[in-house]
């Protein structure tokens, strides 16, 4: 007996967007790794790429994910040759 039964058949409602075939999808059609989702609205999903894209920019210029005052190695100091 399978310890985590695989959902196949997808809830009414639930939207992803399949990386793997560029396609939106209601419910889990393909395997968790190649999907984005769940989003509430086919709308959203169909969308999933370009939100990816905008969180992404938002990120690689959020000053909190950034050091850019510390030095680059752990302790402080000078960083430390391999």
């Amino acid at each position: 007996m399978a310890l985590f039964k695989r959902r196949t058949v997808g809830k009414p409602g639930e939207w992803f967007y399949c990386l793997k075939h560029g396609t939106v999808e209601e419910g889990p059609q393909c395997r968790a790794a190649d999907r984005f989702g769940p989003y509430a609205t086919r709308e959203e999903a169909a969308h999933a790429m370009e939100t990816a894209r905008e969180r992404n920019l938002e990120w690689e210029t959020d000053p909190k994910w950034h050091d850019m005052g510390k030095s680059q190695g752990d302790d402080g100091g000078e960083p430390r040759s391999s």
